[in-house]
């Protein structure tokens, strides 16, 4: 169990002069600590982390919520969570000394070649997160666990499937160049809005290929941010920001762009369709934020297995891109339009029934958990 104890201070052992995403083992160690919350204040012990090795940053959260856990690899100390002046030396002294030789004694030793496995809440997964020796040989093999590792577990079908290795290319280069997240961000934003007046002067294709530009540059602004470790709010709330609130105005410029291609939806076929993508998107947002609150900060498509394989298909953006993709290859981006209204209700009603479903659980006495800790669980 994670221990009640403030968070400790991180201490970077050894030198090591590779890089990753451009940063120093120590700076990268410092920025995680301090997003994490890790000053040390009140804190007994210390988190010391090997600098011969690269690791997802929840590594070092996982180990700071338990004293006395050492995370190995081939037998060397990787992290260790040291209670007391003893343990600090042991420990310092094994991560120092590059052998395999470590003498856990009484601190808990968890070797990453068993496969320990953490829940990662905020990405919506479970899994045994990367830990590598930090050397120019697996530089690349460690940027690409590292840039898999802030994937989200439970996200549409495009994100997940289709774009992964294109915007690791890019992320790459923009970590390269120097590029801040919200640089990205920007870029993005403005081919979104781009986009936005393409469709609604009925550019379907040029608004798609911007569109497309969009979100997978919405994508990268998040993963070039986890993997050089520069979230920030200002961040979180330009990029959230611009995903919250765009949806429904390219789905109604959509509508509205019909008239260029002599397929304009009647007056009453307009206000029924947009009534129901703009009703349902915001009904289905605030579904979600009611299971978020009424479940401790669960969230809804992180519940059970069925949960998160729909969230793949479920009416967000880039599902509902595909249908409008579909119909623009068939000329017909009026029934588009249409079939995302439908979908988004189709979807809403699943939500709200997963919604009461977990109520009637958790007051028939049911706990209601993600299935991927329920999994560990077992």
């Amino acid at each position: 169990m994670p221990s009640a104890l403030p968070r400790p201070a991180v201490q970077t052992v050894g030198d090591n002069p590779v890089r990753l995403w451009g940063l120093l083992p120590a700076e990268r160690h410092r920025r995680i600590a301090a997003q994490s919350g890790m000053d040390g204040s009140g804190a007994t012990g210390l988190l010391l982390v090997n600098a011969d090795f690269a690791f997802d940053p929840e590594w070092l959260r996982h180990v700071a919520d338990r004293p006395g856990m050492v995370v190995t690899s081939r037998g060397s100390p990787v992290l260790a969570h040291a209670r007391n002046d003893r343990e600090i030396a042991d420990v310092t002294s094994a991560m120092e000394g590059g052998g395999s030789s470590f003498d856990a004694g009484t601190m808990d030793l968890v070797a990453i070649e068993s496969g320990p496995t953490i829940e990662n809440k905020k990405l919506r997964k479970r899994e045994t997160p990367f830990l590598m020796r930090l050397v120019p040989r697996n530089l690349r093999a460690i940027e690409r666990a590292s840039y898999f590792g802030a994937y989200k577990g439970v996200t549409d079908i495009l994100t997940k499937y289709l774009w992964p290795e294109w915007a690791l290319v890019l992320t790459r280069i923009a970590a390269r160049i120097g590029m801040t997240p919200n640089m990205v961000t920007a870029i993005g934003a403005a081919l979104c809005l781009a986009a936005t007046f393409a469709f609604a002067h009925g550019h379907y294709w040029p608004g798609m290929a911007m569109g497309l530009g969009f979100m997978v540059l919405d994508t990268v602004d998040g993963k070039l941010a986890r993997c050089t470790i520069t979230s920030s709010w200002w961040g979180n709330v330009f990029d959230h920001g611009i995903d919250l609130v765009h949806p429904p105005f390219w789905w109604w410029f959509w509508a509205t762009g019909l008239v260029h291609w002599g397929l304009g939806l009647s007056e009453g076929v307009f206000a029924a369709t947009m009534g129901a993508i703009v009703a349902g998107y915001v009904l289905q947002r605030l579904v979600e934020g009611a299971f978020i609150k009424r479940f401790d900060g669960l969230e809804i498509h992180s519940w059970r297995r069925f949960d998160s394989r729909f969230r793949l298909f479920t009416a967000r953006r880039n599902p509902n891109m595909v249908i409008l993709f579909v119909s623009l290859v068939f000329a017909r981006p009026d029934i588009g339009i249409v079939a995302v209204a439908i979908w988004t209700l189709v979807c809403l009603a699943v939500h709200v029934v997963q919604l009461f479903q977990a109520i009637a659980r958790a007051r028939g006495g049911g706990e209601i958990r993600s299935w991927m800790a329920m999994e560990q669980a077992q």
